[in-house]
């Protein structure tokens, strides 16, 4: 169908006045009229030397200055003109500084690269012109042997062949006759030669033929190349190696190079043939010749890769998985390389006894208030500088049950333990646990009596609690120290700091900051700007920036280093906490950041300590023998599972949620932590809750935009907690709805036969007495014989005289009739009871 088909398009008529109706033909000659609505397009004109007017006013001409503009600011625009003009010139001389720089450096390396060239080039035709001489030389031997070795051969030839030549004399003599034509056209005899000899001859000159014939000539290129093909470049190459060889006494074969191969419990045989520097065929044609079928990135047990590397002439050492650690050394420091360190010092005790606002007192800073709910829940680290001038590095681990074991890796690193203890509330069990960790690490400890200013303070019944816990301090005749404490009032700061100071100088704390360094990491986080970010407390060495290490499973390069008061720093020496930007993931709370060389040891030792981890987590997680698995299966058949999500700020927090949420649950119900990270709850996330049914629950972070489209439009549900009692309560509660309900008897009545009837369309129906309670008629019942339950079930009928009633009380007569049982008697007794469900709860 052509465009000219008579049809007229939409649009808007032109001349004139606008209409704003548009008239549509259809097929069939149908129209319609629509109403459009046309809009003209604005045209902004300038005006007449506008675009002049900013070079007037940047030149300073009153009559072209811009409206509102008074000389001063004209001044100071002109000023930044100039200063911006100036910045420029600065900046082009600077560029062209930095290209001549450039340049010079850049012809610099050329001429070097050029000398070591020409040297090359000078060593390599020396080496060759050598090669050549010795090869003629060689040649020229060989020719010469070989011409000796003919010579007594034709001799032997000749000896043999002369009672022959005596008897053929005369066809001799006729041969010698014969002539060979001159340049004169004489003909004379052929003399001096045998047919032996032209045979050798031949032979001789044959051989020197296909000695040359590898070359290529012209004429053999143009006719096809002859019958003898030449040789190819690189049969040239491999015969000129040779011949180097040869003149540098390599002899003609290699020798054996026998290499000490290290050999893992697994390897590839790629990586195999690559340690015995080998032919990959090779090692694969060995391995088909022992009757294995593997290709090289097959990996072969350690027992079959020993026997191929005997086999090709090495030696076997043994190594396993875990000697890639063996590049962190443990350095023995020498007595004069120590120098004296801050001291460590951990503040634990009860939660709400006032630990963060003590520290917050000899700081000087608001730490309680960033703290949720006024509760600590990460482990802080800071450094505080007495008025004696000595540095003391603080560790605040918070006091709730749920951070055990953040308080047990708080006193794994430190050198001092103050037990905060509040005078009014004594020994609680948080301050018990702590008492224990402190123990275990083996550090001494001062007892801080807290809040004695309140009324009810009692400090003599706090050191008489600690002595049940064999913790007897100084004012009890003890070794341990004590001090009374304010942390609201500041009373008693500066003793406590002293017996801190004190007891530093009695352990003699002492580092080495030349070496390597090695740290512990008290927490870590996934920061949405920074990345990944370690709070580490170094403890040995000093932390530079640009160091490659290893954390736990991660690596990184120090990308920068952030003290406490939030400041960049360039190192950290010991006993000094930093924040570690530069990992590629989130470590472990708790784990030990060591300094490596290489990138390289850096990535293969942390990815052998992800494997190990899997490793033992697959090994913990699986059952050893089929038995096990089926018990464990049917096991789990009746246990309900509330599977949830968590996602927290710090990696602390998670951990200790992990663990709240193991402890949550019984035999009939538990709690499943499908996965648990750090960081915003993302969309991932979201599609792994909405795939199991689980809630997500979110730790001190906020899901991102496309994590709450998502959950609107899966329907999973994301909750936000700061505190962890209320998550700990919250899923608790939930977990107590997946419990199945009590089932309760309340025995509401007693009954006994006096008679039994038999009643057409019924059957036998028990004339009793309501003798205790009351009878119902949808309450169960129990028929008793001698005091032993014979049925149990409903009942079919409770009549009152004929009427059917719906209960009877106690010391009337009445009619029951059981459903679907008749074997009743006078004597028996009927138990009436009700069942009742009662919900129940997670302790």
């Amino acid at each position: 169908m052509s465009d000219s088909d008579g049809k007229k398009t939409l649009g808007v008529r032109g001349g004139g006045p606008r209409s704003g109706q548009v008239k549509q033909s259809f097929s069939h000659g149908r129209t319609k009229n629509v109403v459009v609505e046309t809009k003209r397009k604005r045209v902004v004109v300038p005006k007449p030397g506008g675009s002049k007017s900013g070079g007037g006013a940047a030149g300073g001409d009153p009559s072209r200055r811009p409206a509102g503009i008074s000389d001063a600011e004209m001044e100071r625009r002109l000023r930044a003109l100039q200063a911006a003009k100036a910045r420029e010139a600065d900046d082009a001389r600077e560029r062209a500084e930095e290209e001549k720089r450039r340049a010079d450096e850049r012809e610099r390396r050329r001429a070097e690269i050029e000398a070591k060239e020409r040297e090359e080039r000078e060593r390599e035709e020396a080496l060759k012109a050598k090669a050549e001489e010795d090869a003629r030389k060689k040649r020229e031997a060989e020719e010469a042997a070989k011409k000796a070795k003919e010579d007594a051969a034709a001799a032997r030839r000749a000896e043999k062949a002369a009672p022959a030549a005596a008897a053929e004399a005369a066809p001799a003599e006729a041969r010698s006759e014969r002539a060979t034509p001159t340049k004169s056209g004489v003909p004379t005899p052929r003399k001096g030669k045998s047919d032996g000899d032209r045979d050798n001859a031949g032979k001789k000159r044959g051989r020197d033929d296909n000695r040359r014939s590898g070359k290529l000539t012209v004429n053999q290129a143009l006719n096809g190349g002859g019958e003898n093909r030449g040789r190819s470049l690189a049969a040239m190459r491999r015969k000129q190696e040779r011949e180097r060889r040869k003149q540098v006494g390599m002899g003609d074969s290699r020798e054996k190079i026998v290499r000490d191969v290290q050999l893992p419990e697994t390897i590839v045989v790629q990586e195999l043939a690559n340690r015995m520097a080998e032919r990959v065929a090779d090692v694969v044609k060995a391995l088909m010749q022992n009757g294995i079928m593997a290709t090289q990135n097959q990996s072969i047990d350690a027992d079959t890769a020993e026997l191929l590397i005997e086999e090709f002439g090495h030696k076997v050492v043994r190594v396993s998985d875990s000697d890639v650690e063996d590049v962190i050394h443990t350095v023995d420091d020498k007595e004069e390389d120590l120098q004296p360190r801050a001291p460590v010092v951990t503040i634990m005790g009860h939660v709400d006894h006032g630990k963060t606002s003590l520290l917050d007192a000899i700081r000087n800073a608001k730490v309680v208030a960033g703290e949720a709910g006024g509760i600590t829940q990460h482990i802080g680290a800071y450094q505080v500088k007495t008025d004696g001038g000595q540095l003391i590095t603080f560790l605040d681990t918070p006091g709730h049950a749920a951070f055990t074991s953040m308080r047990a890796r708080g006193a794994q690193v430190t050198d001092i333990v103050v037990l905060v203890v509040a005078a009014d509330d004594a020994v609680m069990p948080q301050t018990v646990e702590a008492i224990a960790h402190a123990k275990a690490a083996g550090v001494p400890m001062i007892v801080a009596i807290n809040k004695i200013d309140k009324p009810d303070a009692d400090p003599m019944k706090v050191r008489t609690d600690l002595l049940q816990h064999e913790v007897v301090v100084e004012a009890m005749s003890g070794d341990v120290q004590d001090v009374e404490v304010s942390a609201k009032n500041g009373l008693g700061l500066d003793e406590l700091l002293d017996a801190i100071a004190l007891q530093s100088e009695i352990l003699e704390l002492k580092a080495n900051p030349d070496r390597a360094a090695n740290g512990a990491v008290i927490e870590a986080q996934l920061d949405v700007g920074r990345g990944p970010v370690a709070t580490v407390l170094v403890q040995n060495g000093t932390l530079k920036q640009g160091d490659i290490f290893v954390v736990g499973e991660q690596w990184g390069k120090v990308r920068a280093l952030i003290n406490d008061k939030g400041e960049r720093v360039k190192s950290a020496g010991p006993s000094e906490p930093v924040e570690v930007l530069g990992l590629n993931g989130t470590p472990e709370a708790g784990d030990v950041l060591n300094v490596v060389e290489t990138e390289a040891q850096a990535r293969e030792i942390a990815d052998y300590r992800e494997q190990a981890a899997k490793d033992k987590r697959a090994a913990a997680g699986a059952a050893t023998t089929l038995e096990q698995l089926m018990a464990k299966a049917k096991a789990d058949e009746n246990v309900a599972e509330l599977p949830i999500l968590v996602k927290a700020d710090v990696q602390g927090s998670a951990e200790a949620i992990v663990q709240a949420m193991e402890k949550i649950g019984n035999d009939e119900v538990r709690v499943r932590v499908l996965h648990s990270g750090v960081g915003a709850i993302t969309e991932s996330d979201i599609g792994l809750a909405e795939a199991s049914g689980a809630p997500v629950f979110g730790f001190n972070v906020r899901a991102n935009a496309p994590a709450r489209n998502a959950a609107n439009q899966k329907g999973v549900e994301i909750r936000y907690y700061s505190v962890i009692y209320d998550l700990v309560d919250d899923v608790k509660a939930a977990a107590s709805g997946l419990l199945s309900n009590e089932i309760r008897e309340n025995f509401i009545g007693y009954a006994e036969i006096r008679q039994v009837f038999k009643v057409t369309g019924i059957g036998k129906v028990a004339g009793c007495l309501v003798t205790e309670g009351i009878a119902r008629r949808s309450a169960g019942v129990r028929l008793l014989r001698d005091n032993v339950v014979i049925h149990e079930g409903t009942l079919k009928t409770l009549k009152r005289f004929k009427d059917e009633v719906s209960e009877v009380q106690s010391g009337q007569e009445c009619g029951m009739a059981f459903e679907a049982y008749d074997d009743v008697r006078e004597g028996d007794v009927i138990e009436i009871f009700e069942r009742e469900e009662v919900t129940r709860t997670l302790a």
